[in-house]
């Protein structure tokens, strides 16, 4: 079957994701719909969720999927318009065990894409790629399904607001990035007590302000702005979809992810002794240590959201999850989906128990210098994948190091650690280094530039 624009390379690793118009049109969007579907009939499945975020083609691209659901014989259940962990929540709440989200994340406003989970975990690698490949054979099924639509909102606040207790009130300034955690964000942290400065919360899915990614340093500047010049308790950024987090202490410093979980983790594993905590691979030394001090069992994992989701679901006794990007899943007390929302409202939950102020709190935490994480664009994916090959070809230059093939590659000396891999959302490679003194810093990075500018001597490197 012929599709104007369809190419295999919007079924990514994690979820699928186009340009709107282009390699994403509604007639490429209806077909992703009967492929799900068939997916789902042949696994005795009947009904599915269909949700969608803020972006300008999303509304009009969840009715062509759930119309494809429904000639093929699935009841579609429509929860609207929502944060992406809200449809997540749903796949518990209403016992619907398969869910379709139309969504770009954090890309640009002309991107959008689909989150496609089934029997409660995310499509992802060659399942998704099997979507593809049913499309061109039209292995389709023709039925016809019921449609309903719930609001699921008000459950989803409330399951939150009973399960988090703030010791004291907290003064918050949260950027929402214009993106869809605008709806529900700020509601939901006045109901926990909060009294909350907003910034950019107006949902618009062309992202007037800035891109609403929280992992780029430049995406948190007015965030940033806001509390060097108030009294604020901390900050908080939101991802265009809502699964990511952001967090800035009251001083206006980046706290990342991996020093989020330290904190998270001293919790926790106060009472979930031994419990696994689960990272990916561009987290800090100090988390691993940490987890291990503290009593836990730390396992490193690929990055990725599905990924990490499938692994949190698949590992004994893991408790805690959590990635450089800013997604962060609970086992414990929630179920086990990255939850930006529900994992801002549980570190609030720690601050308001401690009477210093969240800079003197996350100051206390193992530190070292480190990189936000890099990015080397390349003009297409053959490109940057026939790159990495050729990098991953001078691992035995490393001598000395141990090496971690996990997801790309990592390469870690006693004091100092850098690493790079194929980024599965973009043509680029993503790196990040780590170091317990500038003189370290300066030594690994090196190393790597090094073995970069052997492949390609005029690679611009952002280090």
């Amino acid at each position: 079957m012929m599709i104007s624009g369809l190419t295999e390379n919007i079924f990514r690793r994690y979820d699928i994701r186009g340009i709107v118009d282009k390699s994403l049109t509604k007639e490429i969007i209806y077909n992703i719909g009967k492929a799900y579907a068939a997916q789902l009939i042949e696994n005795g499945e009947r009904k599915a969720i269909v949700a969608h975020d803020v972006r300008l083609s999303s509304p009009e691209f969840a009715r062509e999927f759930s119309a494809a659901l429904l000639k093929s014989g699935i009841d579609v259940v429509s929860i609207g318009m929502v944060p992406t962990p809200v449809a997540y929540f749903a796949v518990h709440h209403l016992g619907v065990n398969n869910a379709a989200i139309i969504t770009g994340s954090h890309n640009p406003s002309h991107y959008n894409g689909i989150k496609l989970l089934v029997d409660g975990l995310p499509l992802h690698s060659e399942k998704l790629k099997l979507l593809y490949h049913r499309i061109c054979k039209e292995n389709y099924q023709t039925g016809s399904g019921a449609f309903s639509e719930v609001d699921v909102v008000p459950a989803y606040l409330e399951s939150i607001t009973q399960d988090i207790q703030l010791k004291r009130p907290l003064k918050i300034a949260i950027d929402c990035g214009n993106g869809i955690a605008g709806l529900t964000a700020p509601t939901l942290l006045r109901n926990l007590g909060c009294k909350v400065n907003e910034l950019y919360c107006e949902p618009d899915g062309r992202f007037p302000n800035h891109h609403p990614n929280p992992s780029i340093p430049e995406n948190l500047q007015a965030l940033k702005t806001v509390l060097q010049k108030g009294n604020f308790d901390i900050g908080l950024a939101f991802d265009g979809d809502g699964d990511r987090l952001g967090v800035m202490d009251c001083d206006g410093n980046i706290i990342w992810p991996d020093r989020q979980m330290i904190l998270l983790s001293q919790d926790i594993l106060k009472k979930k002794p031994g419990a696994t905590v689960i990272f990916d691979v561009k987290s800090s030394t100090h988390l691993a240590r940490s987890i291990a001090k503290l009593g836990g069992t730390p396992l490193m994992w690929q990055s990725g959201h599905a990924l990490i989701r499938h692994k949190m679901a698949t590992t004994t006794e893991a408790a805690l999850g959590g990635e450089l990007s800013g997604h962060l899943y609970f086992n414990d007390r929630w179920y086990g989906f990255d939850d930006g929302l529900y994992a801002a409202a549980r570190l609030l939950e720690l601050i308001s128990a401690d009477p210093r102020s969240s800079a003197e709190i996350f100051n206390a935490l193992p530190d070292s210098i480190n990189t936000p994480e890099l990015s080397i664009e390349f003009d297409s994916e053959t490109q940057m994948f026939r790159f990495m090959e050729r990098f991953l070809e001078q691992e035995k230059d490393f001598t000395g190091a141990r090496v971690c093939h996990i997801d790309g590659l990592r390469v870690d000396y006693d004091d100092c650690w850098g690493l790079v891999r194929a980024s599965h959302t973009s043509p680029s490679l993503s790196m990040r280094f780590e170091a317990d003194n500038q003189t370290a810093l300066n030594r690994i990075q090196d190393k790597f530039r090094l073995k970069l500018h052997a492949i390609e001597p005029r690679l611009q490197l952002p280090f």
